[in-house]
């Protein structure tokens, strides 16, 4: 019988629901300070996960959530990247 791999689980830091990794945003913050959006979940640094919702990813942007758990400024260019994702792989967006 095969083994069952586990899934990796992780909260988002907006709506706080518990989802599996892959359908999680990471914005990652590199040792050198720069932040930036790890569609992969491998980089190296201290990442947050965001839920492929635009509504989550909005209220991120506005309540300046990632800056204050980061502890440096994001650029805009991190959520437009997101919400680009979003537009160009509709079938990976949560359900809102």
């Amino acid at each position: 019988m095969p083994k069952k791999r586990k899934i990796p689980m992780r909260k988002c830091i907006v709506c706080q629901e518990s989802t599996e990794k892959r359908d999680l945003f990471r914005v990652v913050r590199s040792p050198e300070g720069d932040v930036f959006l790890d569609l992969t979940g491998k980089k190296n640094g201290r990442g947050f996960y965001i839920s492929k919702k635009k509504s989550c990813v909005l209220k991120a942007k506005d309540k300046n959530m990632l800056s204050r758990n980061l502890g440096v400024t994001v650029p805009d260019q991190v959520f437009e990247d997101m919400i680009s994702y979003l537009g160009e792989h509709p079938a990976d967006a949560a359900e809102e």
